[in-house]
């Protein structure tokens, strides 16, 4: 998961991480403010964007939208003060709003985690498949399959999203620190070998091609 934050320092965001971690496999990126915020989510996916109150509502009403337009399924979160304005906020169309404790990155990242439990999972058990996220191990009918590395994430990240199709250009803004120069064949290769390996145990394809549209898990 591709996490943005808006308006901390840097030190609170490498805590804020850390706790993070603990829930989920993320990447954070952290934005000075809104205008910087821009050239992040102009050119990044993110499933989370975590905002400091800046106190001006229209650069963050305009922001949100702008947020909202290009992935309607980003759930954004306000650290904020100003206990008697949530519900302006929630008017503006952010999903959760923080107004107490923002200074303790653990209880940030709790609220973080009750806000995107659907993607929180420490292991993926379908049927006699098992594929546990925090050990990074695969099980099929208690044989070991081996993967490593960003082909074991992106398992793990469609795994986690099952159902859903995800664009080659998606998966890398999600699992790669610098998705800028990160080329699809990479993605193309990391697919055919989770593909390779998996018919190998269990003698059928979870990753599956949407045509023009990109990978989906379906077991």
């Amino acid at each position: 998961m591709r996490i943005l934050t808006v308006g901390f320092d840097d030190e609170y965001v490498k805590e804020l991480e850390k706790e993070l971690e603990k829930y989920f496999i993320c990447i954070v990126d952290n934005a000075k403010d809104l205008y910087d915020a821009t050239n992040f989510t102009d050119f990044r996916h993110y499933e989370l964007v975590i905002i400091v109150d800046e106190g001006v509502p229209f650069s963050l009403e305009r922001y949100v939208n702008e947020v909202k337009k290009k992935k309607s399924e980003t759930k954004i979160i306000i650290l904020t003060q100003n206990a008697k304005g949530q519900a302006a906020f929630f008017a503006l169309g952010v999903d959760d709003v923080i107004t107490e404790h923002g200074e303790h990155p653990d209880l940030v990242a709790a609220r973080v985690l009750s806000n995107m439990r659907h993607l929180f999972g420490t292991q993926v058990n379908i049927d006699k498949l098992v594929i546990d996220i925090a050990n990074k191990k695969i099980e099929f009918d208690e044989k070991i399959v081996s993967l490593n590395g960003k082909t074991f994430d992106i398992l793990a990240y469609l795994a986690l999203r099952k159902q859903r199709v995800f664009s080659k250009d998606e998966i890398i803004n999600a699992l790669w620190e610098e998705p800028e120069y990160v080329s699809d064949n990479t993605v193309e290769v990391a697919i055919n070998q989770i593909r390779k390996r998996l018919k190998s145990i269990l003698g059928f394809q979870v990753i599956h091609t949407v045509r023009r549209r990109g990978y989906k898990f379906s077991y």
